[in-house]
């Protein structure tokens, strides 16, 4: 049962996740940045004659000042020619992080919340789960993104999609339960090559005890899910939380009834698809398919 002050917890969380709905950079990130911008223009530079000491274009200097990017090696060693060997950048490069820059904003709470959770449960219907995606299908996913991404936020996205994946394995006590249709699984989106290494991966990355995949198979009818892609999980503090997300939003659920609500759809669906052994028997005839 929740309590009031968990419930008060639970609010203040909601009420964060709303106001955040425009990306920024991590503060280690914009701080460098400031500091980068603030050596460029002391040199007199403007970032197009910056950019071409340093060899990366406009942009990218731009991304980099304001904390959009994280800079690699040798941008930061010419950078620091560039502005006259202060010492500055070369110092301050190992403790820069990503933070949140790779996630879109609605989604930054629910991330946070996945770091420390003691359960975590994810059912899709539109694509394969992120936590499960392939390197290749999650760039074409972020390929096929309206507007086009720029190429340092790909970047971005990719760094922290492929980060976020690591908690399957750095977390082996962790419960992680997905449930995929069928539709997603069969659903190309590349050579046949990129295909079977998809299912390498999938079968792989659930191939732990504490990992479980279930698909719900075509033939399985309308099903207790059907209002669309759904997350649950449990902090450590026994705190249940789900999200939802759509076009250009996200919405992190707190509220004690719907999250029950939601619980017993998933817990339903469950019993409504596949067993894990026949789900990883399905996966391995599409790729014998291919």
């Amino acid at each position: 049962m929740t309590t009031h002050a968990e419930a008060g917890d639970n609010d203040d969380l909601v009420a964060s996740c709303e106001t955040e709905r425009e990306p920024g950079p991590s503060d280690s990130l914009r701080t460098f940045g400031a500091v980068v911008q603030a050596l460029r223009e002391h040199a007199g530079l403007s970032r197009v004659q910056f950019g071409e000491l340093v060899r990366f274009s406009r942009h990218t200097v731009e991304s980099v000042e304001l904390g959009r990017r994280m800079p690699d090696e040798s941008f930061v060693d010419r950078a620091e020619e560039a502005t006259g060997n202060t010492g500055a950048l070369r110092k301050a490069a190992p403790h820069l992080s990503r933070g949140d820059a790779g996630l879109a904003a609605w989604f930054r709470q629910w991330a946070r919340l996945e770091k420390t959770a003691v359960s975590l449960c994810t059912y899709e219907c539109r694509l394969v789960p992120g936590l499960l995606q392939s390197e290749d299908y999650a760039r074409a996913v972020f390929e096929g993104t309206v507007p086009v991404v720029p190429d340092d936020r790909l970047a971005d996205f990719m760094a922290s999609r492929m980060e976020r994946q690591r908690m399957l394995c750095e977390r082996p006590t962790t419960p992680f339960s997905f449930i995929v249709e069928e539709h997603v699984l069969r659903r190309r989106f590349g050579s046949t090559q990129r295909m079977r290494e998809l299912y390498d991966h999938v079968l792989k990355l659930s191939a732990p005890r504490n990992v479980t995949l279930q698909v719900v198979p075509l033939q399985a009818g309308l099903h207790a899910c059907l209002d669309g892609p759904l997350r649950l999980l449990e902090t450590p503090k026994g705190q249940r939380f789900a999200y939802s997300e759509g076009q250009q939003n996200g919405r992190l659920i707190a509220d004690g009834k719907e999250v029950r609500l939601l619980h017993q759809r998933y817990d339903t669906l469950r019993s409504q698809a596949l067993n894990a052994k026949d789900s990883r028997g399905l996966l391995e005839r599409l790729r014998g398919e291919l």
